[in-house]
């Protein structure tokens, strides 16, 4: 059986905890900065767990992170 390739696009967004559970950042963080609430902000720069309907896809894409 041949080795997996990482997707290398992946591999920079998604990250795996001691658990083995994956980690990913909030989306619109980049700009259009002012018509957002502070708290809205806060919030978003906080990373979160990638959902269970989400995490064999994602997993299959960095299998040796």
């Amino acid at each position: 059986m041949p080795k997996l390739k990482t997707h290398r696009g992946a591999a920079k967004r998604f990250s795996k905890t001691g658990t083995g559970k994956i980690k990913r950042g909030h989306t619109k963080t980049r700009h259009i900065l002012t018509s957002k609430a502070p708290k809205t902000k806060r919030k978003l720069g906080k990373s979160v767990i990638v959902a269970d309907g989400d995490h064999t896809k994602v997993s299959r894409m960095i299998p040796y992170l």
